[in-house]
Formats: C-alpha cells, structure tokens, sequence
C-alpha cells in the first residue's frame, strides 16, 4: 500500500542541520536473519523436538513471526512522507506491533508506556520496585498453562496488599500498583515467569488520602515473600495444577525457591529514574547487539562473566534459539496494521 502523507519540515538539530530520516534496515541484523532463515525449519521440527516438553505451538507463534519479518521493510507496506517546504520525499516503511518481540515495537512501546505511567496514571507519592520470582520446578506448570500467569501477578499483589494491611491495622486501605509480568530470564535462553512491581510507598484510604510507611517499617520483605509462597501454592492446588502432597512437600522447603526482591525506591521527583525503571518492566525479551552466529552456525548470545565459569556467550543452536524467543510472545501479541501505527 503506497500512502501520500504530507509533513512539515523536519525541525533542525540543536546544531542547525535538518533531520535525516534513517531506515532500520533489520534484515541487517543476525536475530533477523536466524527467524528468516531457520524459522520454517523450527515449525517443521515443532511437534517431534519441542512439543514433549512445552506443548503444542501456540496460535500466537506463527503471525507474530511472519509479522516481524516485514516489520521496518517496504515490501510489507510503507507510505510516502512529502515534506511541504522542499517537496522532497522519502518511504516509511509500517512496523508489525508486535508485543513482546519485535525489539524495536517493544521499545517504542515502552517508551509510551513510560509517558503513560508518570503523566496519567502515578499519583506523586514515592514508589518501590519490587521482583516476585518463583521456583524452577514450577516454572514449567506455567509455561504450559499461560492462563495462570494472571494468577501470579494477582497473588504478587494481594501478598503486598494483605501485608500493608497487617502493618497499619486496617482493612480499608489499599497500596498503588503496576504490575508487569515477564516470562524471559538471563537473555531470553529460559522461560523464567516473574512479576514486576511498581508499588507505593505507602497506602491510600477510600477517602483519598495517602498514608506513608511509618520509618522504620515494620514488615519485611520475608513476610511478603511467605505470603506469596503460601498463597500461590494454595491457589494451584484449588486449581487442580499441585496435588496435595507436592503443595506440602513445596512448603516444607528452606530456602523456598520464592523470592521478593526491592532495591529500588524512587521519589515523584525523580522523572528520569522513574522513566528508567518503568522502561525496564515492558523492555524486550533480549537486545540485538547482544546476538550474533559464529561461523559453526551456533548462535552466540553475549553476556556478563558467570560468577562461577567467568564465561561471557551463551551458545545454542539456532532452532533452540528460536524456541527460547518464541515462547516469550505473549498472546495477542500480533496488531493489526494500521497507517497511524506506522
């Protein structure tokens, strides 16, 4: 599709030089050429490689992909931007929207959403991030079952909820919450689900008013964490996903496997923090300048040095590679094209 979109110039550089629109070009990178390329081959070998372990291939997989090897390129659609001061013209190819893949959709998403959080939706109070992690041995359950990932951010929050509660002697009062599910662990090479969250310092009662935490505190993070091993476990087994016995034997562990994290607390004065960590709880599963293929054809993933080898690559085949990506799109991951999405 060929649209006509007319434009004012572009504004000039701090250094007085007119902006230049630059294409993406992300056939250029090796994430993009690993889908291009092996993609047919992982869907061929779905059923046989990975459908044991992770399930059937999910409906989302498919158009997500597809989608994402047209987004930024012309032959997937583009318009025709015309700039009314020197009638020069150049094409902006569509992007695909993707959500939660698309490395490129996902940081403008992110960056939209930063706005969204600080001018609409955040009340001016101090906030703290906090990270609600889960055992290994459950993580499969939820991998399978992508439903019960709501019952994970719901428990994240009722544990803060009811600890809030106990440590002001009310039940009429109620924390600010955002809350970002994410599936992807170190680098996307595991399917790691865990919770994001943005959480007020404090509560605010039915009236409105915002009560702060007394200093010092008198609840601890191992108070949360217990209340969200408890209550998570128990909501499986009304579920029907953990058997009585392996609910207890899960209980009885030391260390638990749960864990809640909070290093983070940022004040309403601190925009530029607050955009940084709302960006961290919607960024993409992995950055393209940490993936490149070695010449064996193995996929090189660069990371930090392990504490415990000093290795800085992961190395996988590309069909593994491809699954661990894939099993981070969420469902309706897939947007419709539309000329104001562009």
């Amino acid at each position: 599709m060929d649209l006509v979109v007319s434009s004012p110039s572009l504004a000039p550089t701090q250094e007085g030089h007119p902006r230049l629109y630059r294409t993406r070009n992300p056939e250029r990178t090796a994430f993009y050429q690993l889908f291009d390329k092996h993609f047919d081959d992982y869907i061929y070998a779905y059923e046989q490689r990975f459908e044991p372990k992770a399930g059937p291939l999910r409906p989302v997989v498919r158009p997500t992909v597809e989608a994402f090897l047209d987004c930024g390129r012309l032959y997937g659609g583009f318009a025709r931007i015309r700039c009314l001061s020197c009638r020069s013209e150049h094409l902006l190819a569509f992007s695909c929207q993707t959500r939660n893949f698309c490395p490129s959709c996902q940081a403008k998403r992110s960056v939209l959403f930063s706005e969204k959080l600080q001018d609409q939706i955040l009340q001016p109070v101090p906030h703290r991030h906090d990270t609600f992690t889960i055992p290994k041995v459950l993580r499969g359950l939820f991998e399978r079952e992508r439903r019960l990932l709501s019952l994970l951010s719901q428990t994240a929050f009722e544990s803060i909820l009811k600890s809030l509660q106990q440590l002001f002697h009310r039940r009429d009062i109620r924390p600010g919450s955002v809350v970002s599910i994410q599936t992807f662990g170190s680098f996307a090479a595991n399917f790691n689900p865990h919770c994001h969250c943005l959480v007020t310092e404090g509560v605010f009662t039915h009236q409105g008013e915002f009560l702060p935490l007394p200093t010092p505190a008198t609840y601890t993070l191992a108070d949360i964490e217990e209340r969200f091993r408890q209550l998570l476990l128990k909501r499986l087994h009304r579920a029907e996903r953990l058997s009585t016995t392996f609910m207890n034997k899960l209980l009885e562990w030391n260390p638990s496997g749960f864990s809640v994290h909070a290093a983070q607390l940022v004040y309403d004065d601190e925009p530029r923090r607050l955009e940084n960590i709302a960006r961290y709880l919607t960024r993409a599963p992995i950055r393209l300048d940490t993936v490149s293929q070695n010449d064996d054809g193995r996929v090189e993933v660069a990371t930090p040095s392990h504490p415990l080898t000093g290795d800085t690559a992961l190395l996988l085949e590309p069909l593994d590679w491809i699954h661990a990506i894939g099993q981070q799109i969420i469902p309706g991951g897939v947007a419709s094209k539309s000329f104001r999405d562009i």
